[in-house]
Formats: structure tokens, C-alpha cells, sequence
């Protein structure tokens, strides 16, 4: 999807390997790798080497010591967000209630004795609002988030948007999970001194189950479904009949593709991927 709306709309098409998590269980590299493979496999292509987040912690660092006094120390769990999030706060609801806002000097060196802190940003509840190609106009209200997990991982609502700016991102285009997650971002990069980009979130793949796509719904890599008899052609034919861009297994070019692609005739709702246990032929 993200390439097709690139390529329809004549924009470059960057990869980024976002990779924090797995270089912190030193999984990083392989499983980019195959990753890249499978998407070139599948017919993508992408303008200019991939961007590797694991490969830019210390432009994570120098971004967060450029915002100073609008970040601070949480030493909550997520158990006690949760907790003093649920009671109210006047007419309004708060995902971060503050807690550690306004701790003293003292006080932070205290809870350091007890358990690492997070670092989190102070966006004083402020309003957001970004376009989105399918949800239109969405207005969010920005709590203070977190932007370096207290394992040291810089979170992703943090890093994705150093990298946007970074690349000259100016759309978009991912999962509708993380929808609610554009106000925050999109906030965060008018702080930076960046402009915010526009948004296109797609419905999501699930599983049998309607549940979020793992492992247990059946072959979801290039290379499981190569046992049961689907090569990249096949998975291709797949993927465009999944957004009605082609009949079943009809076979298919992505240049084909492009030319039946239009954003205002792609489903609304998520594909439901039951799994593949039969060859296409």
C-alpha cells in the first residue's frame, strides 16, 4: 500500500528498518535482511539505501537534549498509570496523569534507587489535529509521552518522528492501530521545528480469529509459504486481490498494479488472512 501511494502520487519510496527492540536483543540484522529480500522478492523498490534506527541511538540522544526542559524523569509502572489514569481529572481523562511531572531533585534521586526512569516528554495537554486520507480530520489531545523506555530503548512514537524529519517524510502510510498515535507525533515534529506530514492508515491484516496476525494463523513469511507452493508471484496476486486490485490468483505486475490503483476504491475494512494450506495451482 505505501508503495502504490507513493508511486501514484510521483514521491521517492524510503525503507526504514526499524529495528530498537530486536538491537536490544541483538536479533536485529537477519531478520532485516530476510525482510528486505522478501519485499524486494515481492517487486518493491526503494529510493536510497534503507535507514536502520539501531544504527542513529546517539541522533536520538542529541534530538532529546535538544528539547531541555520539556523532558523529565517517570519512574512509574505501567500497573500505576493505568491505575491513576482511570480516575478523573475534571471533564477530561489523561493517558499519562503527570505523577512525575513536578518530582524535586530529591525525590528523583530517591525513586533511582528503586528502578530505572523512563524519560517523557511535557506537552501540557495540548490539542492536535492531522489530516488523514481515509479518517479525514483527527483531533487528539497530547499527553505527556514516553520517549526513552527506562530499559534505554527510545520509544517509537519518539524515534519515527527524528527519522520522518530526517528523510523529508511528508506522508505517512501504516496500520489503523496506530492512529491515535499521529496527534502525538504530529505535535512532536511542529516542537522539532519540522512540518507535520500527511497520514494515510490502512485497514489492518488479522488473523482467523479477527485478532492481530502471529504465527499461529498459518504461513505469513515469503519463506512458509513457499512450502505450501506460493512464490513471491503467487503472494503478490494475493496481496492485490486482498485490496481488489485484482481476481483471484490472477497474475500480476506491480506496474500493473500502479495503473488500476486509486486511494478512494481500497476496502475499509481489515482482510481477514484464515491461512494457506493449499497450492495456488
Amino acid at each position: 500500500m505505501a508503495w502504490l501511494l507513493a508511486r501514484s502520487t510521483g514521491r521517492s519510496f524510503k525503507l526504514r528498518v526499524e529495528d530498537l527492540d530486536r538491537a536490544r536483543v541483538g536479533a536485529a540484522g537477519d531478520i532485516a535482511a530476510r525482510q528486505i529480500a522478501d519485499l524486494e522478492n515481492l517487486g518493491l523498490d526503494f529510493d536510497g539505501p534503507p535507514m536502520c534506527q539501531s544504527e542513529r541511538l546517539d541522533v536520538y540522544t542529541k534530538v532529546a537534549q535538544q528539547l531541555k526542559d520539556r523532558v523529565y524523569e517517570c519512574f512509574c509502572t505501567r500497573r500505576e498509570i493505568a491505575e491513576a489514569a482511570s480516575a478523573p481529572h475534571g471533564d477530561t481523562f489523561r493517558a499519562y496523569p503527570g505523577t512525575c511531572r513536578n518530582l524535586t531533585k530529591a525525590q528523583r534521586a530517591a525513586k533511582r534507587l528503586v528502578r530505572p526512569p523512563a524519560l517523557r516528554v511535557r506537552a501540557d495537554s495540548a490539542g492536535q489535529s492531522i489530516t488523514d486520507l481515509w479518517a479525514g480530520e483527527v483531533t487528539g489531545v497530547v499527553d505527556d509521552f514516553v520517549i526513552r523506555r527506562n530499559d534505554g530503548t527510545w520509544a517509537y512514537n519518539f524515534a519515527v518522528v527524528v527519522d520522518d524529519l530526517a528523510q523529508g517524510v511528508d506522508q505517512v502510510v501504516r496500520g489503523g492501530d496506530l492512529l491515535s498515535c499521529a496527534p502525538r507525533q504530529a505535535w512532536l515534529s511542529e516542537l522539532l521545528g519540522g512540518d507535520v506530514p500527511g497520514y494515510a492508515h490502512v485497514p489492518l491484516t488479522l488473523g482467523a480469529d479477527a485478532g492481530r496476525l502471529q504465527k499461529r494463523d498459518g504461513a505469513v513469511t515469503l519463506a512458509d509459504l513457499a512450502t505450501v507452493g506460493y512464490d513471491a508471484a503467487a503472494v503478490r496476486s494475493l496481496l492485490a486481490h486482498s485490496l481488489g486490485l485484482a481476481d483471484f490468483q490472477e497474475p500480476v505486475t506491480m506496474d500493473q498494479l500502479l495503473t488500476r490503483f486509486h486511494p478512494a476504491k481500497l476496502p475499509r475494512t481489515p482482510w481477514v488472512y484464515a491461512g494457506i494450506t493449499d497450492s495456488p495451482t
